[in-house]
């Protein structure tokens, strides 16, 4: 019971209302983060933390646990992680005696996983001893350093006024280092560097490069998954169909 799924969903989602829930391909968005911690073959428990009722009869009907109510201070738009996430560890401890060292934080809306890359993560951070987190990126298709700022007069200005080059937003984008997206695919806290520590991640910081992946924060990327849904089908879906969860 050493490693856990630790899924956040709260209630107030501002952008596109109850998204966390909203439904795709017939189930809610949660219930695919929440099927992909269960076809893990390293995830031995699932905890969803929420600050809405609504959102644990959902979790649970999909097979999550919901031990607790997110107290409304960690539930607002500008709420830190770590708040939701101390109050998690320091809970379990508390009421059970004990919690898991591994933390395999998933959010939500990052709906399309693999399983067997959330293994495959997990396994290479517990053989690293000396990383205090692990986060997925997957590589962008070009570098900041191509985009521009808007100054206060209006005008276009480089993003990185440290490079020396001649308007080096021009050039090819291979001139670039390669730069990755955090996507929420999976990501790694040990609780034990979390409780003595004031940081989540620490400076020694692993990498995971997953394939390209949509989050979830407008209706059009929900759209988008729809589509890519259509179009490409989802184990997890198919999971969830042969289970008593569908429909």
């Amino acid at each position: 019971m050493d490693v856990i799924a630790y899924v956040p969903v709260r209630g107030g989602s501002k952008g596109v209302p109850k998204k966390n829930i909203y439904p795709l391909g017939g189930v809610p968005l949660l219930a695919y983060t929440i099927a992909a911690a269960k076809l893990s073959r390293q995830i031995k428990r699932v905890i969803v933390s929420t600050d809405s009722d609504e959102i644990a009869t959902v979790a649970r009907q999909y097979g999550a646990e919901v031990p607790f109510v997110r107290p409304s201070e960690f539930a607002q738009d500008m709420s830190p992680d770590r708040g939701h996430i101390l109050h998690a560890m320091k809970w379990l401890i508390e009421n059970e005696g004990a919690a898991p060292e591994y933390w395999v934080h998933l959010r939500a809306t990052t709906p399309f996983r693999d399983s067997v890359l959330l293994d495959k993560a997990i396994l290479n951070f517990q053989n690293n001893p000396s990383a205090t987190s692990l986060r997925s990126a997957h590589l962008a298709p070009e570098s900041p350093c191509k985009w521009f700022k808007l100054d206060e007069k209006g005008y276009f200005v480089g993003n990185c006024p440290d490079d020396e080059r001649s308007e080096y937003y021009n050039l090819p984008r291979q001139l670039f280092p390669s730069v990755y997206i955090p996507n929420g695919y999976v990501d790694i806290l040990k609780m034990s560097f979390v409780l003595n520590s004031e940081s989540l991640n620490g400076d020694k910081l692993m990498g995971f490069v997953t394939p390209f992946t949509y989050e979830v924060d407008t209706i059009e990327e929900l759209e988008m998954l729809e589509y890519q849904l259509e179009k490409n089908g989802s184990y997890l879906l198919d999971y969830l169909k042969n289970t008593n969860h569908f429909g």
